[in-house]
């Protein structure tokens, strides 16, 4: 083994040793209970309303209701905001 391939090696062994250690040496991270923060509470309300709002549009795009029905109900939805 000459000279340069034993540098190499060195370097390879050090690089393996930090990643190791690295990967090893990191704490667990700690999430906050979801159902504790009131972030979670409003993010439910607004998949809730969001679902209830797909419904209705998936409702509006089958039916086969006359143009005005429809113009009608859209502006509703408008309405609602």
């Amino acid at each position: 083994m000459n000279v340069y391939e034993f540098v190499l090696a060195i370097v390879i062994v050090a690089t393996i040793g930090k990643a190791v250690r690295a990967y090893f040496g990191r704490e667990a991270v700690v999430l906050p209970e979801a159902s504790d923060t009131q972030e979670s509470n409003r993010l439910r309300q607004e998949v809730q309303f969001l679902k209830e709002r797909i419904a209705v549009l998936e409702r509006l795009a089958t039916e086969d209701t006359g143009a005005k029905a429809l113009d009608r109900q859209i502006e509703a939805l408008r309405d609602q905001k």
